[in-house]
């Protein structure tokens, strides 16, 4: 286990099943009961994961969220890739290239992706160009 300013980046096991993730669960719980708890999952050594381990994943999340903090994956291989995307929790996580770019995004804020608008009661010309239109 690695900690960084509030981020701590923890290692998952080589294998993440019933067993081992119940053991794993058990070593993230202290972690996430803080408040407004940031874990990077590092899994670049996870080779074999199975439904009880995604399982795992999903309660490290439910957990975090409770505490309005966030759980992110880093290092993740293509086959374990392949089976969250195939049970759809890839949707849920962030998934990232390195542990560092998962450190680095709790630090950077989200971009909006909504288009900057006038409020409604602004006009582009103005106050002058309402009185003269009025």
């Amino acid at each position: 286990m690695r900690e960084s300013s509030p981020v701590i980046v923890m290692e998952v096991p080589t294998i993440l099943n019933d067993v081992e993730g119940q053991a794993f669960l058990q070593e993230t719980q202290p972690l996430l009961e803080g408040g407004r708890p940031c874990l990077v999952l590092d899994c670049s050594h996870l080779q074999r994961v199975d439904s009880a381990g995604i399982e795992v994943l999903l309660h490290c999340m439910e957990d975090a969220m409770k505490r309005d903090g966030d759980v992110k994956l880093a290092a993740v291989s293509p086959a374990c890739a392949a089976l969250l995307e195939l049970m759809r929790v890839d949707r849920v996580f962030e998934i990232f290239q390195t542990a560092q770019e998962a450190v680095q995004s709790f630090h950077t804020p989200a971009a909006i992706d909504a288009p900057v608008t006038l409020p409604w009661y602004s006009h582009p010309g103005g106050l002058d160009a309402l009185k003269a239109a009025s």
